[in-house]
This record gives C-alpha cells, structure tokens and sequence, in this order.
C-alpha cells in the first residue's frame, strides 16, 4: 500500500499574509498565515517584507527562515499534511 506524502515543491507569499503552496502532485492551495503571526515566534514575520523574504521551502514544506543562516533545524515550518488537507485552489492560478 503506497500511501502518498505531500511534498512542497513551492511558495509564493503573499501580501496578505497568505501563502500559495504548490505540491508536486500538482496541487495548489492558499495557506492563510495570519494565526501563525500570534506566536511570538513569529513576532520577527509580522512585517510583511519580513514574511515574504523568509517564506521558503525546507523540509519538503511550507517554512519561514527566522534565523536567516537558512538552517533547516531552524526554521518554522508548517506540517505538509495540515496543507494538503486545504482546498485546491487549482482553478484559481492563471
């Protein structure tokens, strides 16, 4: 039984505060990360230019580079089955 783990082969962040995350099956959704933001972990992303430039793909996934050394043990990252979990947007992408 081949079960399938999503991998995250890209972001694009948003001004908004949102994420669009594109899988490797094809699969896109919209990963609203203003919740996020309330963790004081985040206090640093709260810029949106802050956001933006440390959106990355690490560990396969949706994460923001907090310490900027791009150091995937340390790094917020967002649990790529929690993504793939969100309504395609597919049909949205030009």
């Amino acid at each position: 039984m081949n079960e399938y783990f999503p991998t995250v082969v890209q972001v694009i962040p948003l001004d908004n505060f949102h994420v669009q995350v594109f899988f490797d099956d094809g699969k896109i959704v919209d990963y609203d990360a203003t919740n996020d933001l309330k963790a004081e972990i985040m206090a640093p992303m709260r810029d949106i230019e802050n956001f933006k430039n440390a959106c990355t793909v690490m560990n396969g996934t949706l994460a923001w580079d907090i310490s900027g050394k791009w150091d995937e043990a340390d790094c917020v990252d967002i649990d790529p089955f929690t993504l793939y979990e969100l309504e395609e947007i597919n049909d949205m992408i030009a």
